[in-house]
């Protein structure tokens, strides 16, 4: 229940801001209710406008590795903010962030900053364009690769189908420059390739799928991506917006042993500030303006802000190399989530790679976001306030995947557990 001083906000945040909420995703059309409002954030907690602790497994949508508000995070930013916040020409920040991601993550040996993930797609997409002089690109069904045009299609009828507008505002002729396949289908790239290869300059990927929930890739897909497309000549690019060091210290790269030829990265790099990158092979980034002729440009690119907060996140991931504790909390979590639930007659099933973690309210596995389809979102909806009426705060979506930061230790997920418990007893 909102109180009056929540519904208060909620309507003054509705009659001045497009459904109440400035992105999609923090609405809760898809669970029921209204979004709560936050005050603030410390180590795995969310605090509203009412005083109320969550336990966050939003986290920001992933980039808060070091939970809200850790030291170190703040101490950067504070210490830039007597400094400035923005010049509008190049720092030595600047500099120091794109060394550490070159030296973090395996297939980028240059890097382009830029403000957003969905910039960073949208850029590398073009220059995958350019450097191949090829239109098509490949994507996979339930991944999510910003609000770029090119992306915003549904994959109509058929397993391989040329795109069709899932916005209005999308022109046709954009959208069917994109083909859209099932995720770990590779027998469909394989069709499509044999029938199109040599018109196709790319294939975007999730490597681990987090826009569908969860959905990790089978056992040598990401290989036969990278060996397909470099049989035809098109560009592997993995979009490690959400997998960038939350799979492994260099994403799912590192983790899978695939190269790809570019990568994409966001919200994460700056420390959960608005940032975002591409990167990869030098031959192909050389092309970037003002280096090459494929423009891209953007005039807080590299803000002193989001360098400051990324280079401090990215030095402590390197420092204390968390992830094998991270990955113990997310197993942990999934396993007591889905216990919990199954106990009660409810059937669920999850799994958790690295620090990322998803279920599903269904009792067959789930390769695809076709498979994720067969989820029981009324009884999402349901768990999903069951949950939060007890102070636990998960992606208000049965189809996002969920986060744990260094602060979510044993005490915080067996206290989870135990609401869930609850929770389950109730719905069931």
């Amino acid at each position: 229940m909102m109180t009056d001083n929540s519904q208060i906000l909620w309507n003054r945040a509705q009659e001045l801001i497009p459904g109440g909420v400035n992105s999609p995703v923090r609405s809760f059309k898809s669970v029921g209710g209204n979004p709560f409002f936050v005050e603030r954030g410390e180590g795995p907690y969310l605090y509203d406008t009412e005083g109320r602790r969550y336990t966050d497994y939003v986290l920001s949508w992933g980039p808060l590795i070091l939970g809200h508000a850790h030291p170190v995070i703040t101490e950067a930013v504070a210490n830039q903010l007597d400094l400035g916040i923005s010049y509008g020409a190049p720092t030595t920040a600047e500099i120091g962030l794109a060394e550490r991601i070159v030296d973090m993550v395996p297939g980028v040996e240059m890097v382009r900053l830029v403000n957003s993930g969905t910039e960073a797609t949208m850029s590398a997409l073009r220059l995958a364009r350019a450097f191949t002089g090829r239109d098509i690109v490949i994507k996979f069904s339930g991944c999510y690769h910003g609000h770029a045009d090119p992306f915003l299609v549904s994959a109509g009828s058929g397993v391989a189908t040329l795109g069709l507008p899932d916005s209005p505002g999308v022109p046709e002729a954009v959208a069917s420059q994109t083909a859209v396949l099932p995720f770990n289908d590779f027998a469909a790239v394989e069709d499509f390739f044999d029938v199109n290869g040599s018109e196709v300059s790319s294939v975007f990927v999730e490597p681990v799928v987090g826009n569908s929930g969860l959905i990790p890739p089978m056992d040598g897909f990401l290989k036969k991506l990278r060996l397909i497309t470099e049989r035809y000549g098109a560009l592997l690019i993995f979009d490690e917006v959400m997998t960038g060091f939350r799979v492994a210290m260099g994403g799912a790269q590192e983790r899978y042993d695939v190269l790809p030829d570019l990568t994409t990265l966001g919200k994460v790099i700056g420390g959960g500030l608005p940032v975002g990158a591409f990167g990869g092979r030098r031959d192909i980034m050389e092309n970037m303006s003002p280096s090459g002729p494929v423009y891209q440009a953007g005039t807080l690119s590299g803000n002193p802000l989001a360098t400051a907060a990324g280079s401090a996140q990215l030095d402590y991931l390197k420092k204390y190399n968390p992830f094998q504790d991270l990955e113990i909390s997310a197993g942990r979590l999934v396993d007591g989530i889905v216990s919990s639930l199954n106990d009660v007659g409810i059937p669920t099933i999850g799994t958790s790679v690295g620090s990322m973690w998803g279920i599903f309210f269904c009792g067959d596995p789930v390769y695809s976001f076709e498979d994720a389809q067969n989820t029981d979102i009324g009884k999402f909806q349901l768990f999903h306030r069951a949950c939060l009426n007890r102070g636990v705060f998960f992606a208000p979506s049965p189809f996002e995947a969920g986060f744990v930061s260094i602060f979510h230790t044993r005490d915080v997920i067996d206290e989870t557990i135990e609401a869930v418990r609850d929770a389950a007893l109730e719905i069931s």
